[in-house]
């Protein structure tokens, strides 16, 4: 696999190179789930409901194995931007053993506490339980195959080489787009489809990223297991892991008051989300690029280009959701209808849209800001303001919905993701000026 240098050339050109095939490749991977809600939609709201519901747990388990991909990623970025071979490999080795004993326990977790996880959402539907269950119960096996290809888009970026992964994806995406309307309707698989679809297209995109990595991977120092740097990944990648785990159970908790106004709210939550993810994957990505390419400039001690790299990162993000704003408020009705004719669900994800449209742009700025602290080793900071004020989303929502209803659930999301955004921004330039000042 060919080794990129990010600690050389203009960063104005070097982080958009870097981040439009990771941008690419986290585009397709979020357009699995999309497209089997759109495949989905057309089996009606319970069936809708039914993902939504299991999608919950499912980003639970991302956000547990993040802990790997953040952790591993910025060891393997400060390997390589301090030309240290031996050191890359080894974190690959062990970032790969811990993404296999997550992926074990996700599998074992999904089939015999799913229904209990999913009773928790009090859905007060048993097609709709039953459902989600069964899905819950193949995508365990999925994202056994996903945990690995999203490490592997994650270290291919470490090395700047973000194409492959691309392709990959693509690949994955196309077939399943093939697979899907199969499985759902011409073999009458409903829901259930769209999960074995999902698992074949992940299980392929597993076998080439194996093939595109085999000079690494089949190294024979990679299978050492060195407890030390294993412990170096976990204490790197527990606080943001912590900071997605708190957001998805925050986002769990809240569909809990989402379920008391019906099934179609529940699903207005879900295509809202679905939508609303066009923003956050591409700010994801853009933090996964930031994150490289910081990693690599503070390994090789570039504090000046750092900071450049912070304020090019930092425009482009807030042009993009800027434009994603724009789209949500003006369109919200546009977009809900791309998934469901159901009437009364459109005008839940349309208040949905526009709300939450408001605070794109505060999003966009905490992510960025998440790449920099990742990239220079500091995650503690960002997972701090992001639990603190993730957490403040259920009192605040309590306190909003007798006076807004329905929408001071989406109010109390717009509110602290305002917040998040300004604090990150404002602790990380005081962070540049007093810390890394005299180096640059």
């Amino acid at each position: 696999m060919k080794k990129i240098d990010l600690t050389t050339g203009k960063e104005l050109s070097v982080i958009p190179l870097l981040s439009i095939p990771l941008i690419g490749s986290s585009l397709l991977q979020f357009l699995y789930n999309f497209i089997d809600m759109l495949f989905v939609g057309g089996l009606g709201p319970d069936a809708i409901a039914s993902v939504g519901s299991a999608s919950f747990f499912i980003n639970l388990g991302y956000s547990i194995q993040a802990m790997i991909v953040v952790g591993g990623s910025i060891k393997i970025a400060h390997s390589i931007g301090s030309k240290n071979d031996l050191e890359s490999t080894s974190y690959i080795g062990i970032s790969l053993f811990l993404n296999l004993l997550i992926g074990i326990l996700t599998i074992l977790g999904f089939l015999f506490f799913g229904n209990q996880l999913l009773g928790f959402l009090d859905l007060q539907n048993h097609a709709v339980q039953f459902n989600a269950y069964q899905y819950l119960a193949i995508s365990g096996f999925a994202l056994f195959f996903s945990y690995f290809n999203t490490f592997f888009i994650r270290m291919f970026s470490s090395f700047g080489n973000n194409k492959q992964s691309f392709y990959i994806s693509a690949f994955g995406l196309l077939l399943n787009i093939i697979l899907d309307p199969i499985f759902i309707y011409t073999l009458e698989w409903g829901v259930i489809g769209a999960a074995i679809a999902t698992l074949i297209a992940q299980l392929l995109m597993f076998i080439l990223f194996i093939y595109l990595a085999r000079k690494i991977l089949f190294q024979k120092d990679i299978i050492k297991i060195n407890y030390h740097k294993a412990l170096e990944i976990i204490k790197l990648g527990i606080p943001m892991s912590t900071q997605r785990v708190l957001f998805t159970v925050i986002n769990i908790i809240l569909a809990k008051f989402i379920a008391s106004y019906g099934t179609d709210a529940v699903a207005a939550q879900k295509i809202g989300l679905q939508i609303e993810s066009v923003t956050f994957i591409v700010m994801g990505s853009l933090n996964g690029a930031v994150s490289s390419f910081i990693g690599q400039n503070f390994g090789a001690k570039k504090y000046l280009r750092i900071l450049n790299g912070y304020r090019i990162s930092l425009l482009l993000g807030v042009s993009y959701a800027l434009l994603t704003s724009v789209v949500f408020i003006f369109f919200s009705e546009e977009l809900a209808q791309l998934f469901t004719n159901d009437t009364e669900t459109i005008a839940i994800t349309s208040s949905y849209l526009i709300i939450i449209g408001l605070s794109q742009i505060f999003m966009a700025m905490e992510m960025i800001c998440n790449g920099v602290y990742t990239g220079i080793g500091l995650p503690k900071i960002p997972s701090t303001i992001s639990i603190v004020f993730t957490l403040m989303r259920i009192p605040l929502a309590l306190f909003l919905i007798p006076i807004f209803g329905l929408n001071g659930i989406w109010l109390s999301i717009a509110i602290s993701s305002f917040v998040k955004g300004i604090l990150s921004i404002v602790i990380l330039n005081v962070l540049f000026r007093r810390k890394y000042k005299n180096e640059m």
